[in-house]
């Protein structure tokens, strides 16, 4: 950056230079860069972000797919077939693991790029002021020079020199190690001054906590300090969740299980059964490769990306992947109301001064209406108290209004915004600001409520401008603006106003001004929080969004209670949240008794209500935490710095991608790119069915591998003729597992899923149900194959003509049951339960193309010792495999009629 230094100052460091020095160097006035400059510098600096670290080659990441205990028994059992000289049955043993091992390498491929696409959407922003307006950017594209603001909750974007600042603190942990946030401030400090002690910068990567400033940026990517300490470290979140872990944990035990199983079978089938010892061996090897669900991890895991795929389409920003599995379980949702449940247009609607009560016309952020009174235009400049109290809005305000296209943006606050728009329309320009420059001000914050900016005229007269919430404006104020002269302050009357703006669902502004001394340049909260003179109220409007009203009343549908936790009016958040159709819309909890009440209060208070008014960050912690104690699975929304220990106590925190911070989106699980409810209830509908296509994995692929098992268990220890070879069972697995098990990752969310109770948190992977389902299923596999094997036999067919129409009456079998599956709770014998959706019948299409090779192609009969299967007994397959849904459909429906299905495993 030295090369845009000129002057005496070229050899002193950043923080050592005063404010006008640093603004020199970089020819950087208070209207900031010219956009032709910014470009030229964009090119010639690069842009602001650091080198990512270099990604693991595709080589490497295809042999981590056989880094798993499953892929090494598979590995072994291949190696010591391959040493008995049996080449075809080692070949197909390698075929599965390379199939599982493709299929995990193409879905971790494709998670990566979900993932980089999702680190592009939640790139953070920055607020720059580029040739007079403020501009919100891509932090890459800042330059050099670049004037900066800073508010709480930013991530600062580049190394600022600060050249103004208001109570502003900065957490610099990530760069210095200091544990407290560091307060910030424009004034030198030595040259040699530690990088802790740097309090006139402000570092790329540190955390706003609290205040406002505003500062040039004097280095950018690698020539930040954060770059000099290190690089950006590349890696890609690693795809694992409770229940793959639990899947894990599983599958070893069921390992352990099965070689066990298979040594005890072996031990049988040589000294009770007289097999010999290599082909007891290679038949105790089809068991485990029959038994062993390798590919149950990959399938799954691609379902919980699929998942994760189909929320970020619906606008909703899965960043850490245990939030798709929560979502599922969620029963309550605590929101906010502005811009999530309404559109975040704010619009004055009303105002109200000494002389009266104005109608404002217009619509959304369009500087374009008519105030009115009495159903007629008035002209402002007739009502000193209206002029100057549009003044007041326009000047105590840090917002600026854009045209984009044929609609207006607003650069900042969408209630300031509006309050400009109103201004605007009151016959006011935003070149107001530059003939009444601000000199001073006090930022809004949460606690004290309100926001105050001192201003100067030609004349070099001082008045401050107030604005903030009414109960506490009108503590401050002991005098009323009058039409000719000022009035002492009638509160009561006032407060009157107050309720009737909000009972009509308007946020309520209160505007104040107050002269002060000429020679001021600077003021306290003691100035402004005393003597003031209320110019008047104005009513905001924001209304519901149509969209959030049926995504309530599909969340109440689908058992989920949704909650506002709103900073307005209790009066406005009661009229929004009828509009919405809350439960208990009427009866509004507000802030105040949620200071002090005990334990069990809280706890009732929270779980009875639904509409939580005046509150502030530490109110919605107490309710996370006493909703949580009560035993509720809740997701949260925020978008504030303050939000951020809410979102990361929840079980599932959810920031807003538009209006939220880099802090609160930090700490969520999920963020929404279009700060809108109606995201959150499609992203709980693909939670539950994510979770759905889960349990339908696991469903289809143990009973498979069950009655698989089971053929060969029932045949060694009855003493019958193996119904199949191993070669043959390693065939079904290879090609089933790759076709109809992860089309059951691609199936649409079932028409109920959103008119079910959420299950419970902690519902046991395998349920009871799940259970009497593996075995039930396994029985009735063992049963048709046994019952073709011998109905072959009993007509003359040759061995290899009866195994080959097991292999085909297996696969059928697979196949009906994957239409069985495909509804838990419902019948398959639907149209669309016939017809499939588009994975399932190419899958369906796939197996069958296989299935045809393995049965007339002559080298597959050379291969796997199969014979070609007559017309008719293809009919009689086909009909086993129609059987096969009798009893499965019958089972769903003594367990509907039974009540099973509506209890816990109906949570799933």
């Amino acid at each position: 950056m030295e090369s845009d230094r000129t002057g005496a100052a070229a050899d002193r460091p950043w923080h050592a230079l005063a404010v006008d020095e640093a603004l020199r160097d970089f020819v950087t006035g208070r209207d900031g860069l010219e956009d032709s400059e910014a470009v030229r510098r964009l090119a010639a600096h690069g842009p602001n972000r650091l080198p990512a670290a270099k990604p693991r080659s595709a080589f490497r990441r295809f042999l981590a797919q056989f880094d798993n205990l499953l892929i090494y028994v598979l590995l072994a059992a291949a190696a010591i077939t391959l040493a008995l000289g049996h080449v075809i049955d080692a070949g197909v043993i390698l075929g599965v693991v390379i199939i599982n091992a493709v299929v995990g390498f193409v879905q971790e491929g494709r998670a990566e790029q979900a993932l980089d696409a999702i680190r592009s959407m939640l790139a953070p922003q920055a607020s720059v002021v580029r040739g007079g307006p403020r501009l919100t950017v891509a932090a890459e594209e800042l330059v050099p020079g670049d004037l900066v603001l800073l508010e709480a909750g930013d991530r600062v974007p580049a190394d600022l020199r600060l050249i103004r600042s208001r109570n502003l603190r900065i957490e610099e942990a990530a760069l210095t190690g200091e544990s407290v946030p560091v307060e910030k401030a424009p004034v030198p400090v030595a040259a040699d001054a530690p990088l802790g002690d740097r309090s006139s910068m402000a570092f790329s990567g540190t955390l706003v906590a609290a205040g406002s400033g505003a500062g040039v940026v004097v280095g950018t990517g690698t020539a930040t300090e954060i770059g000099r300490v290190s690089a950006l470290v590349g890696t890609v979140e690693k795809l694992t969740t409770p229940l793959l872990r639990q899947m894990d944990t599983f599958a070893r035990r069921l390992t352990a299980v099965i070689l066990g199983g298979a040594a005890a079978v072996f031990a049988f089938a040589v000294l009770a059964r007289d097999y010999a010892a290599e082909d007891a061996f290679l038949t105790v090897v089809g068991l485990a490769v029959a038994a062993i669900p390798e590919g149950l991890p990959a399938v799954m895991t691609i379902a919980l990306a699929i998942g994760v795929r189909r929320m970020a389409a619906r606008n909703a920003i899965v960043r850490r992947l245990p939030a798709v599995e929560t979502l599922g379980s969620v029963s309550v949702i605590c929101t906010d109301k502005t811009g999530t449940l309404t559109r975040n247009e704010m619009t004055v609607r009303a105002v109200v001064t000494t002389a009266g009560s104005f109608a404002v016309t217009g619509v959304g952020y369009e500087p374009r209406g008519a105030i009115r009174r009495d159903e007629e235009d008035v002209d402002p400049a007739t009502h000193p108290p209206l002029a100057e109290l549009a003044r007041a809005a326009l000047l105590c305000n840090d917002a600026a209004l854009r045209q984009v296209g044929d609609g207006w943006v607003v650069e900042g606050d969408p209630m300031e915004g509006a309050l400009v728009a109103f201004a605007r329309k009151a016959g006011l320009e935003p070149e107001l600001r530059r003939h009444l420059p601000r000199t001073d001000e006090i930022p809004f914050d949460a606690q004290y409520r309100f926001m105050a900016t001192l201003h100067h005229g030609h004349d070099g007269g001082g008045f401050l401008c107030v604005k903030g919430a009414p109960e506490r404006l009108l503590a401050m104020c002991d005098r009323q603006r009058g039409a000719a002269d000022d009035e002492p302050l009638d509160r009561d009357a006032w407060r009157a106003r107050v309720e009737a703006l909000a009972a009509e669902g308007q946020r309520v502004l209160a505007l104040a001004t107050k002269p002060m001394p000429a020679g001021r340049r600077d003021f306290t909260f003691a100035d402004a929080e005393g003597g003031l003179t209320l110019l008047g109220l104005v009513g905001l409007i924001d209304p519901p969004r149509e969209e959030a009203i049926a995504a309530v009343r599909d969340c109440q549908a689908a058992g989920i209670r949704v909650k506002m936790i709103t900073g307005d009016h209790a009066a406005t958040a009661r009229t929004i949240a009828g509009q919405l159709g809350l439960e208990n819309a009427r009866d509004a909890v507000t802030g105040r008794e949620l200071d002090n009440p005990s334990e069990p209060e809280l706890r009732r208070a929270a779980r009875a209500a639904d509409v939580f008014a005046r509150t502030s960050p530490e109110h919605k912690l107490r309710l996370v935490q006493a909703l949580q104690a009560e035993g509720t699975v809740l997701a949260m929304t925020g978008d504030g710095v303050n939000d951020a220990p809410a979102l990361k106590r929840a079980d599932v925190g959810i920031a807003m991608g538009r209006k939220g911070t880099e802090a609160a989106k930090e700490a969520a699980e999920m963020v929404l790119a279009d700060d809108n409810f109606a995201s959150i209830a499609a992203a709980v509908r693909e939670g539950r069915a994510v979770y759905d296509n889960l349990k339908k994995v696991i469903a289809w692929t143990l009973p498979t591998n069950g009655g698989e098992s089971l053929i060969i268990i029932a045949a060694i220890l009855l003493g019958f003729t193996l119904p199949l070879t191993p070669v043959q069972i390693l065939w079904i697995n290879m090609v089933t597992a790759a076709t109809l098990g992860i089309a059951l990752a691609f199936e649409p969310p079932e028409p109920d899923v959103m008119r079910r109770p959420p299950r419970a948190a902690r519902e046991p992977l395998l349920s009871g149900l799940l259970v009497w389902r593996i075995v039930f299923t396994s029985v009735l596999f063992v049963i048709g194959a046994f019952g073709m094997f011998f109905w072959a036999l009993q007509r003359g067919l040759p061995l290899e003509a009866a195994r080959t129409i097991v292999v085909n009456t297996i696969v059928v079998m697979e196949i009906f049951y994957l239409f069985s599956v495909r509804y838990q709770y419902r019948t398959s014998f639907t149209r669309e339960g016939v017809l499939g959706t588009r994975a399932v019948l190419l899958a369906v299409a796939a197996v069958t193309a296989l299935q045809f090779l393995f049965t007339y192609a002559p080298v597959m009969q050379a291969l796997f010792e199969t014979r070609p299967v007559a017309f008719r007994d293809g009919l009689a397959i086909v009909l086993v495999g129609v059987a096969l849904l009798v009893p499965l459909e019958l089972e769903k429906l003594v367990g509907r009629c039974l009540g099973r299905l509506r209890g816990h495993d109906h949570r799933a």
